[in-house]
């Protein structure tokens, strides 16, 4: 009588992808996931807005306030604090009178511009589209 040792099923090659892509991602749609705060910062009208001014090159605190219409100081303030917690905005003051603030992407920023670049441009190219349908929909 051969005896053989337990089976102990691996996943397959797919699985064990799919499994450490999980784990490495977080897990967007739970609730408690810590994507989701960066989801948000990312994905906030003024968290595209500056992503897209500051990967054309570095910006003082003013010039992003004039480049972007409409922003408070306090919530663009604040959006670029977000952001520079998130790893993505690099905040670099001088000791100069009167105070020099400068702000850029890192690395990490300019992959999320790109990003977000994809979707401000399928927004302005279907803008036309997307009037329509909304025009449809008026009573």
């Amino acid at each position: 009588m051969k005896v053989s040792a337990p089976s102990t099923q691996l996943p397959s090659t797919d699985e064990a992808a799919t499994l450490l892509n999980v784990m490495r991602r977080g897990e967007l749609l739970v609730e408690a996931c810590p994507s989701r705060e960066v989801l948000k910062h990312v994905t906030s009208r003024w968290g595209v807005l500056v992503l897209l001014v500051l990967e054309t090159r570095v910006h003082r605190f003013s010039e992003l306030r004039r480049a972007i219409g409409g922003v408070s100081e306090r919530m663009l303030a604040q959006t670029l604090q977000w952001l520079e917690s998130d790893g993505l905005v690099d905040r670099r003051a001088f000791e100069v009178v009167p105070p020099h603030v400068e702000y850029r992407l890192t690395p990490l920023g300019l992959e999320a511009a790109e990003k977000v670049r994809g979707l401000a441009d399928w927004i302005e190219s279907s803008l036309p589209r997307i009037l329509r349908a909304q025009a449809d929909r008026q009573p």
